[in-house]
């Protein structure tokens, strides 16, 4: 009886043998390959976070600066995180902070360099959209017109679209585009809805103005 299981634990072990001769190399490299990215997968995590904690730490940095209302140090926290953390939304919110409180300190010409950064560079859709908004506003205000519809060309998040039009909207308005505006404004209006409030009722008053019912969107007297 011994025997015969001594030569049926043989034959176990020789097929295992020859298994691991055939497929041995095969399963070691998928293990590797497996525990690798495991690996690697959780060191890119720990970095991500490692990179948002420091990130969040320089904005913080960045709001006391801004609080602080020195434009010096205002320009060299957000070109410190603009270097080592400009790939996350830390980055694009600074810019946008950075960019107000410049343009509020009558720096224009840096807080329209920092708007388009965020609008370029940025990591976040919505951040981006917000720059882009902004900075053709800035351009506005100089009476870059052409320079600000191209802010305001191209696609936008849907739930920007409207704010684009609106901003379109004034820029032909104020080149004495009016059936140019008016067109904007409307589609301006119809993308709002009723949680828009105040804003689309703001809009509302424009296409009034130039003749429009904004509820039928019949011209008055546009053109």
């Amino acid at each position: 009886m011994a025997t015969h299981l001594d030569l049926e634990e043989q034959e176990q072990i020789d097929a295992l043998k020859h298994f691991w001769r055939k497929w041995g190399n095969l399963i070691t490299w998928a293990l590797i390959v497996i525990f690798g990215a495991f690996a690697a997968y959780n060191g890119w995590q720990y970095w991500q976070r490692s990179q948002a904690t420091k990130a969040s730490m320089m904005h913080d940095e960045l709001t006391s600066s801004i609080a602080s209302g020195d434009v010096a140090r205002i320009e060299r926290s957000l070109a410190d995180m603009k270097d080592r953390f400009g790939g996350t939304t830390y980055a694009a919110m600074s810019g946008l902070e950075a960019a107000k409180a410049l343009s509020e300190k009558g720096k224009t010409a840096e807080a329209k360099a920092a708007l388009a950064w965020v609008a370029d560079k940025g990591s976040d859709a919505g951040m981006k959209a917000v720059a882009r908004l902004r900075l053709a506003s800035l351009l506005t205000g100089e009476k870059a017109y052409d320079e600000a519809l191209k802010q305001l060309s191209g696609s936008f998040p849907s739930e920007f679209v409207p704010l684009a039009a609106d901003r379109r909207g004034d820029v032909f308005l104020l080149q004495g585009k009016r059936a140019e505006a008016a067109a904007e404004f409307g589609k301006a209006y119809q993308g709002m809805d009723a949680t828009s409030g105040e804003y689309r009722r703001l809009v509302g008053i424009k296409l009034n103005s130039l003749g429009i019912d904004p509820e039928a969107g019949k011209a008055g007297g546009a053109a």
